[in-house]
């Protein structure tokens, strides 16, 4: 196998490493903001959200007036991360403790009744313990069932912990979305969110502009995450190409002395073929021979056909009732006399896992090297979270792998590499926590007799969208605020509007004409009155379109025969798909990157593999994503560049893009413009 991308990281081991509270670094980061009633955690996987979440709880606990914490988590499998835990001996001033009774995701629960699990919760509420842990399921039936009795007050004052926080959505059919909004709007409880892929624009938002501003964001990339580990120091990505069945390729691709996670097809995908189980049969069928069954796990033993090695196999598509055991065995560490994890052991109690909707988000094997995704995904989200499965480090582990294996398109080589390169670069911008998926809107002033469509694509895939009686920016200023500001002026602008109180006797359309224009005048300085108005007419149709685009997403989510629960769905059976995703990737396809370097056969498809993606490169992707949606000057940057130098000096490390301080942020804003015109010039001489 050719990496398509392949990561170095430094291994300074600063992500492992903890303060004198038994913290790492991204919670030590987080913990900086316990006094903010709602905080937005984006970090990786394995980064440490559910001990974050724990220092969090229990400091409003004790000094902030919360009288409960309630951990909601998309799956029962989650629910073993936030399980008691041992903080004081590291140095935090106090444990977290879960009663059993009141983890209602662990063994002996999880197979509970929706209304005994609803009984149990509202047994909770009503008692003094302060600490519960359920699915995402539990919490929404019994929010309804509790604010039908008590109203929603009977919330305030409460911690809500959302895990896996990419569940929620802004569309009006999402009921955790509904509930979430109710108790924002109330303002008398505490709410953290963890996640760690949040994408505006992937179908429908996450949150709505106004909502999303009321919460303190923290966020922590997979390359801050990353560069930290002790042992994991690469990660490979690669695209796959196979002809014929997906089942004739398993053998180029699946490497049997990898730890491995194997997602099959989604049903009805293109990929998919025959039952699952018959699928499961014959990936195991090309691994080599089936001898029996572990009793004692569930696992199956096959004799691999190279060497007569015999490896354990955990399947978790078939839903038979051997599939809970499965479920427990592999979550069973293996610890030693000390009590500690025995490492040798636990490695290889299972070398290869074979999933469906299974094994992907909060799973945690540290041990997987491979993660192989066979079929096509359409969901950024879900291609994130199936990474870091294989991201997390472990002693041993220098490499790790993600591998999506796909039909062939049926279309020239060179279409697939750029489609490639575009979605490796999405995938690079999604690992530095960049917003890739969001979509790019252009006005124009729509005259009688135009022959243009209202609604258009260029090729750089910007939607044009023609206004009558549009006042068009005057000036370049106005045009860069236009092309560069809009995001941060719609969050401004529809918090102000929520807050905002106006006399009875002012038409709706003029109050928010008085509330667009007053927020970009306090925004921007020396703006003439006709740049004001363009930009306010600009700023309008945003707001209207994606007010617009929601209520259609919501239609259409509603309309859709699998619920947001659902561990399969359907894709669209076509050959196509690939291509057809990368044009959500706006932003990154106007990045002058190319991390492709050829094309590489095997025996039945063949990879498009890539230049080496080491840390110069994606410094210098960052860079550029920073760049195209930030607006500065050169003037400015210079003036910044010895505060820059200063920084990297005193702190030893460059300013953080993402950093809670505004000084911070535009110095590595600053830094990353630099980097990008540095860029720019060499390309233009390499060309000249």
């Amino acid at each position: 196998m050719v990496d398509l991308v392949k990561v170095a990281y430094g291994r300074t081991g600063t992500s492992k490493t903890t303060n004198a509270m038994g913290m790492r670094p991204m919670q030590a980061r987080v913990f900086e903001a316990r006094g903010a009633q709602f905080i937005l955690l984006k970090a990786p996987p394995a980064a440490g959200k559910s001990r974050a979440l724990m220092f969090l709880g229990l400091d409003k606990l004790e000094h902030q007036g919360v009288r409960k914490v309630i951990v909601a988590v998309p799956e029962t499998s989650i629910g073993a991360s936030f399980r008691s835990t041992d903080l004081t001996s590291h140095g935090f001033f106090w444990d977290w403790n879960v009663e059993p009774r009141w983890n209602l995701c662990v063994s002996g629960t999880e197979d509970g009744s929706k209304s005994q699990k609803v009984k149990a919760f509202q047994e909770f509420m009503a008692s003094d313990e302060e600490v519960i842990v359920c699915t995402h399921a539990t919490f929404r039936f019994a929010y309804d069932a509790i604010e039908a009795e008590a109203g929603v007050e009977a919330f305030d004052d409460c911690l809500i912990a959302i895990d896996e926080f990419h569940h929620v959505s802004a569309g009006d059919g999402n009921r955790l979305g509904e509930i979430l909004r109710r108790l924002l709007v109330r303002e008398k409880a505490h709410v953290v969110a963890m996640t760690g892929s949040y994408f505006r624009g992937d179908s429908i938002p996450v949150l709505r502009p106004e909502d999303e501003a009321k919460f303190r964001s923290i966020t922590y990339s997979y390359y801050e995450q990353l560069d930290g580990y002790e042992h994991l120091k690469s990660l490979g990505i690669s695209y796959s190409f196979y002809r014929g069945k997906y089942i004739s390729a398993i053998p180029d691709v699946l490497n049997t002395d990898l730890k491995t996670i194997v997602h099959i097809p989604h049903r009805g995908s293109a990929e998919a073929y025959g039952e699952k189980n018959d699928e499961v049969g014959r990936i195991i069928d090309a691994i080599g021979e089936h001898v029996g069954r572990d009793k004692e796990t569930g696992f199956d033993l096959v004799r691999r056909k190279s060497d007569g090695k015999i490896l354990k196999v955990a399947d978790l598509v078939n839903d038979n009732e051997e599939r809970g055991g499965v479920k427990a065995a592999l979550t069973r560490e293996i610890t030693g006399p000390d009590g500690r994890r025995d490492d040798t052991a636990d490695r290889d109690k299972v070398d290869i896992i074979i999933a469906l909707g299974m094994a992907k988000e909060g799973f945690d094997w540290p041990w997987c090297e491979h993660a192989l995704t066979i079929g096509y995904r359409s969901s950024l989200t879900e291609i994130v979270q199936i990474i870091g499965r294989a991201t997390r480090d472990a002693t041993g582990k220098s490499h790790a792998q993600f591998t999506n294996l796909i039909a062939e398109p049926g279309v020239e080589t060179t279409v697939v590499a750029d489609a490639v390169n575009d979605m490796l670069k999405a995938i690079s911008g999604a690992l530095l926590m960049e917003q890739v998926l969001q979509p790019n809107f252009r006005f124009y002033r729509r005259e009688d007799g135009d022959i243009r469509e209202p609604v258009h694509f260029d090729d750089t895939g910007t939607i044009h969208i023609g206004i009558k009686g549009l006042m068009e920016p005057p000036t370049d200023r106005s045009k860069a605020i236009c092309e560069n500001d809009m995001q941060d002026l719609i969050a401004k602008a529809c918090q102000a509007m929520d807050r905002r109180t106006v006399a009875d006797d002012i038409a709706p359309e003029v109050a928010t004409q008085m509330v667009l224009t007053d927020i970009i005048e306090q925004s921007y300085e020396d703006l003439s009155e006709d740049e004001t108005e363009a930009i306010r007419q600009d700023l309008a149709a945003r707001m209207n379109i994606a007010s617009i685009a929601r209520k259609e997403a919501e239609q259409a989510s509603s309309q859709s025969e699998f619920s947001e629960d659902s561990e399969e769905f359907e894709h669209a059976p076509d050959g196509m798909n690939l291509i057809n995703m990368v044009k959500k990737f706006i932003n990154v396809r106007e990045l002058d990157i190319d991390l492709i370097d050829g094309i590489n056969p095997f025996r039945e498809g063949f990879d498009v593999a890539s230049k080496a993606l080491d840390t110069p490169l994606l410094k210098q992707i960052q860079s550029a994503m920073i760049a195209q949606r930030i607006q500065m000057t050169e003037d400015e940057a210079r003036t910044l560049w010895p505060r820059i130098k200063r920084f990297r000096e005193a702190e030893g490390r460059e300013p953080n893009p993402h950093a809670a301080d505004p000084l911070e942020k535009r110095m590595a804003e600053a830094l990353a413009y630099i980097r990008a015109k540095k860029a720019e010039r060499m390309r233009s001489a390499a060309a000249g």
